[in-house]
């Protein structure tokens, strides 16, 4: 395939930008959202109407008031959720991340996500604080004839600097390579939010190491993510590596679709290379962990 006139990151600029300004005339009631999960298994989701030790009353959009004995709840919590057209529109943790690089915002305490891309890679995830996310991560490849097996953490914090419009994100990757000698590796990056956490576009600066030795040139991010409906997204991700002889550019443009349990990532990463376009397909699954790390 001839490489287009337009790189992939411009394109993918461009489609996303005409995307986001379509979705900032659309209206949303953000009153808080509380869901309920009782011990028969039904869960019920609304406006926490009042509280106490004995009964929680909650105004559903389908159901009205409900009074729910306090003895038959097992999970209690505020969820981020939007009210669009008479219909809860949830927030999903991977939202703190595009397919792979994270951007500004933040896990909340006590949310969690597990999230595999091509059955190979696999990352648990875990709010610590409402600003402080940290994740673990490897790739079992001592599952698959007892090769060098990878394994990662990811520390990450969060600041807000105008809630819901501007986050600013820090952290690293630090991870190493058991079967290998001098196998460490990681990032160090930064990234600015521009946007809620629905619809967003963010820029990131980071700094890779590997073997004890520090990149010499910075690498350089642009991302982003629209939220198209209750079930859908478009994601793309973007970068700019610095090489002595150059930059190198790798795109990734696709979208992400929402079940009641799971959330389904799919797109293309396309590598420029020698005057053609190579693609390669990308396919990842994140399973929320909802609120059974709260306490």
């Amino acid at each position: 395939m001839k490489v287009l006139h337009s790189s992939p990151l411009r394109l993918a600029l461009v489609v996303f930008l005409v995307l986001l300004g379509s979705d900032a005339c659309s209206q949303a009631d953000t009153t808080a959202i509380y869901r309920v999960e009782t011990r028969d298994g039904n869960e019920y989701v609304g406006r926490l109407i009042s509280k106490s030790d004995s009964v929680v009353r909650l105004e559903t959009q389908t159901l009205g008031a409900l009074a729910i004995p306090a003895k038959d709840i097992v999970a209690l919590e505020k969820v981020h959720a939007s009210v669009r057209d008479g219909a809860y529109w949830f927030a999903y943790p991977q939202a703190t991340r595009y397919f792979w690089m994270p951007n500004g915002y933040g896990l909340k305490r006590g949310e969690a996500y597990f999230q595999n891309v091509w059955i190979l890679v696999n990352q648990f995830s875990v709010g610590v604080t409402d600003n402080l996310s940290f994740g673990a991560g490897l790739v079992p490849a001592f599952l698959i004839g007892g090769g060098p097996t990878p394994i990662w953490v990811t520390p990450k914090v969060s600041i807000p600097l105008n809630s819901d419009r501007v986050n600013l994100g820090a952290g690293a990757l630090v991870g190493t390579i058991f079967g290998q000698q001098e196998s460490g590796f990681g990032l160090l990056y930064s990234v600015v939010t521009f946007g809620s956490r629905d619809s967003n576009i963010s820029v990131g600066l980071g700094y890779g190491f590997a073997g004890g030795d520090w990149g010499d040139n910075p690498t350089f991010s642009f991302s982003g993510m629209f939220r198209t409906g209750r079930r859908g997204y478009v994601l793309t991700e973007n970068y700019v590596l610095s090489t002595g002889s150059g930059s190198q550019v790798l795109a990734m443009i696709g979208g992400r679709t929402l079940t009641k349990k799971t959330g389904i990532d799919y797109g293309l990463l396309i590598v420029p290379n020698l005057g053609e376009l190579v693609a390669v397909p990308w396919l990842g699954i994140t399973v929320p962990l909802r609120g059974k790390l709260k306490s």
